[in-house]
């Protein structure tokens, strides 16, 4: 009973290659930025389950625990990409109330990033299987993040404590 599965010893393996594979190629892209400074449009969200747990997300390819999110096209709001991007990386399928927070300016590997945070309310999700990006998904009490949190994503939690 203690043995694993042949097909789980298999997907463990795929996922180690994954990891691999895909921390490679980001690695590839954050050199490429360093010599382009690209300014960039993201949108990430702290989202809440209706037990108000915050709901947190492990890349494959980054370490730590971060709020979910990513690139925002031009033509696109913040609340929108938002949306957008919980739908994708962690199965969203309802949400409560959608707030914008704020706009922050920061530098992430490289890149000018205006990053939009946004609040959403009573988040109902049902988590991907597998995911090429998204290792893991996991809800937390605000009050209990784990320790491997991303900074980023611990910034933006206090900057908009009040209001969460």
């Amino acid at each position: 009973m203690g043995d694993p599965q042949p097909s789980d010893a298999r997907a463990s393996a795929l996922d180690r290659a994954l990891r691999l594979v895909l921390t490679a190629i980001y690695n590839v892209l954050r050199l490429s930025w360093r010599i382009r400074r690209p300014h960039t449009l993201g949108s990430h969200c702290l989202a809440l389950t209706p037990e108000r747990r915050l709901i947190l997300v492990r890349h494959r390819y980054a370490p730590g625990w971060r709020a979910p999110g990513g690139g925002r096209r031009r033509d696109e709001s913040a609340e929108d990409a938002g949306l957008r991007e919980l739908r994708e990386e962690i199965g969203m399928t309802a949400h409560g109330r959608v707030r914008l927070a704020g706009e922050l300016e920061h530098v992430v590997d490289y890149k000018s990033d205006l990053a939009a945070l946004i609040i959403v309310e009573d988040v109902i999700y049902r988590a991907p299987k597998w995911s090429w990006e998204i290792e893991r998904v996991g809800e937390f009490p605000l009050d209990h993040l784990p320790a491997d949190t991303g900074e980023l994503t611990r910034r933006w939690i206090a900057s908009v404590r009040d209001r969460i």
